[in-house]
């Protein structure tokens, strides 16, 4: 089997949340994507309950792209502690900090989830506004740092 990056990690010495640069890729044509690890709770001890990371998505997908027009993708980690973030270019750290700050902020002020339908979205009741005001707040509470190991 492949290696794969986020795998090499050692998830009990990580200090969430923070955002990590996994890497830039170059692909055929020349062009580059940066992924990042947008990690906000604790490997092993935490994790975000499912309609809170759904919502969580459903708004991190319009809001970083307010602040970061070169997002390709935002999706939930299968571990449910966080993001990977998939950008065109080669993206800064302090970029995706601020445009992830920018957004958790947003989610606060949030009324209402964009794309709840049983047409737009192929899991529509399972989602939580509540929840992921709650867990925005606690990641910005906590603060977000570029070291993975600690601020």
């Amino acid at each position: 089997m492949v290696k794969v990056e986020s795998f090499l990690l050692d998830h009990t010495k990580l200090k969430a949340p923070f955002v990590r640069k996994c890497g830039v890729l170059q692909g055929p044509k020349g062009d580059y994507v940066s992924k990042f690890d947008l990690r906000f709770m604790q490997p092993n001890l935490e994790e975000l309950p499912t309609a809170a990371i759904h919502t969580l998505e459903h708004l991190l997908a319009g809001y970083m792209r307010e602040k970061l027009d070169s997002i390709i993708d935002i999706s939930p980690m299968g571990c449910r502690t966080g993001f990977y973030l998939v950008a065109w270019g080669d993206v800064e750290v302090d970029a995706v900090i601020e445009a992830l700050n920018y957004s958790l902020k947003k989610v606060i002020e949030t009324e209402a989830v964009p794309a709840t339908t049983a047409v737009e979205c192929g899991n529509y009741r399972d989602h939580s506004l509540f929840a992921a005001k709650e867990y925005a707040k606690y990641v910005l509470h906590k603060g977000i740092s570029s070291n993975i190991y600690g601020k």
